[in-house]
């Protein structure tokens, strides 16, 4: 009898999202087969406003660390913040070879030098048409534009099936560098066969076509004719290379001189020029304290600052804390850059103090056409959906309405609800030529980026800094002896955030009265154990404190033993 032959299906390929799914930032995907991990992209997400003294957010790597032996590479999309702005802190956990196109590994140089993890840090130069090969996967690189220059689609051959990752992309026919996006090589996975495919949605709410780059230089142009006699300066993201350049064409055009401030702004126009993506006049650029040797007509000033950071130059200098430059009345500011969401508040709160200046500021809801997004509006996402045909979708980077739209896009050009995942951070999707379907979850979240510390400010130290600044801290103060509980000093009460001691006497006084009665209970009923004295203080106080105010100021009782 003939052996029969057992006809092996493919594992599932599992594609986990550690950030860049319901949130904008801190983009970060895992596609996993079998026993090989590679990793797309690691970015980092800005703080909230209620996010108190925190820098940056990063992604939960507790998942990876579990599988670090199954990580095989990290590939990156493009150069910008979100998607790059993780690595150094990836790296200090895991030692794993990075790929990227050459700009983008050029500002990521200056970040690993900064972390001091340069010379031990594998980094493979890749460009567009290059293809990279592991065990289970094989990733092809295309051509993308986008708000920085070397921008990459990527093309996963997985044995489960084609994924496609589309990057952040805009359809740019005429880009400041390099080529246009390959929607040629789109067509041709399309008709390959795609199984499943990654989409941005950061702009999928916004109807139409996003305008090519270029436009905004022919704005530039026209601003700097209108100010023959006025200092100019630009703030504006410092990885795009694209609106610098341009900003850059319009200075040696009308014979400017050019000065570049703010610590990221020096470095990516360093490492572009160098790379030859930037390409500025020997003799145009200036160091920030030679501006005192021209007038204000021979000046422009590019600057960080485009998002309100309370650190950045532009910032400083509407605060008058910046030490090399003044701002005064008649110069004229371009914030050519829109609001990450959450940051209106502080950008507005930038140009009302620019304004008091005395300075002209242009700024998007004044003049829309200072800037325009890297991001594909919904004509462009229909054209790339129509060329790739996937038979599943997975939307990425962007909030929950973002993705959502993005459904309905797909939806509108004949995709069925069931081909498409919404999916949140940690959630696993496991999908092969059979089928797709959500099936749990990983460990996944946010860590805090405080200073130098890393994750060891959690949720509680954020509710506490938050309960601390809106209703202050109290701090009782009793001195006690050891042996009899018998109070020898105190209670004193000293309040921070919360009362002028002062001006609340009475208020303090009686509050002194409600510690003493805790106190004297305790007493009564012989009970010398210090944490429950601690918390008896702590209620009898909140209690008292909260008719009396209306407010709960933190409570922090303090029992010293002699």
């Amino acid at each position: 009898m003939a052996e029969k032959k057992i006809n092996k299906s493919p594992g599932k390929l599992k594609v986990i999202a550690l950030g860049g799914l319901q949130e904008i930032g801190k983009n970060m995907t895992i596609f996993e087969y079998g026993n090989e991990i590679i990793i797309v992209d690691c970015g980092v997400a800005f703080p909230q406003d209620d996010m108190l003294g925190i820098d940056l957010v990063i992604p939960d790597f507790t998942y990876l660390q579990k599988n670090r032996d199954k990580i095989k590479g990290l590939l990156l999309t493009h150069g910008h913040e979100d998607h790059i702005g993780s690595i150094p802190y990836f790296l200090k956990e895991f030692d794993v070879p990075i790929y990227g196109t050459r700009l983008t590994l050029g500002l990521l140089e200056n970040k690993l030098r900064e972390h001091g993890l340069l010379e031990k840090t594998t980094l493979n130069c890749v460009k567009a048409g290059d293809t990279v090969k592991f065990k289970n996967f094989k990733v092809e690189f295309i051509c993308t534009t986008h708000s920085i220059a070397d921008s990459v689609a990527m093309a996963i051959y997985t044995p489960a099936g084609l994924v496609v990752h589309s990057g952040d992309f805009k359809i740019d026919y005429t880009p400041i560098h390099g080529d246009a996006i390959d929607l040629q090589r789109f067509a041709e996975l399309g008709k390959e066969g795609v199984l499943l495919f990654l989409c941005e949605s950061t702009n999928c709410d916004q109807p139409g076509y996003t305008m090519s780059e270029k436009t905004v230089g022919q704005i530039f142009e026209r601003i700097f004719e209108e100010s023959p006699t006025q200092r100019i300066m630009v703030a504006t993201f410092s990885s795009n290379i694209h609106r610098i350049q341009q900003i850059v064409n319009s200075a040696v055009k009308h014979h400017r001189k050019i000065a570049v401030m703010g610590r990221s702004m020096e470095n990516s126009v360093r490492t572009a020029s160098e790379l030859g993506y930037l390409d500025i006049p020997k003799n145009a650029l200036i160091e920030i304290s030679e501006i005192k040797n021209y007038t204000d007509k021979q000046l422009v000033i590019i600057t960080t600052g485009s998002q309100g950071e309370p650190m950045a130059a532009l910032s400083r200098m509407a605060s008058n804390e910046h030490r090399q430059v003044e701002i005064k009345p008649g110069d004229k500011i371009i914030i050519s850059a829109s609001p990450i969401p959450g940051n209106e508040k502080t950008i507005s709160k930038v140009i009302n103090e620019l304004l008091k200046k005395g300075a002209e500021v242009v700024y998007e809801g004044a003049l829309k056409e200072v800037h325009v997004s890297g991001h594909a509006k919904q004509e462009e996402l229909k054209l790339l959906h129509a060329l790739v045909k996937p038979k599943y979708l997975m939307p990425v980077h962007g909030e929950y309405k973002h993705l959502f739209k993005h459904q309905e896009l797909a939806m509108s050009m004949g995709m069925k609800k069931k081909d498409i995942f919404i999916m949140g951070i940690g959630e696993v999707l496991e999908v092969n030529q059979r089928g797709a379907k959500i099936n749990g979850s990983v460990p996944s979240g946010q860590i805090f980026v405080d200073g130098l510390g890393v994750g060891d400010v959690g949720n509680i130290v954020i509710r506490d800094r938050k309960h601390l600044s809106q209703d202050g801290l109290m701090i009782v103060v009793v001195t006690m002896e050891k042996e009899s509980s018998q109070i020898l000093a105190g209670p004193d009460i000293i309040s921070r955030g919360f009362v002028y001691v002062k001006e609340s006497e009475n208020l303090i006084e009686e509050a002194r009265n409600v510690v003493m009665e805790a106190l004297a209970k305790c007493e009564r009923k012989q009970i010398s154990d210090w944490s429950y004295i601690k918390s008896l203080i702590r209620d009898s106080l909140r209690e008292y404190l909260w008719q009396k105010t209306k407010r709960r100021p933190m409570i922090l009782p303090i029992i010293m033993e002699v």
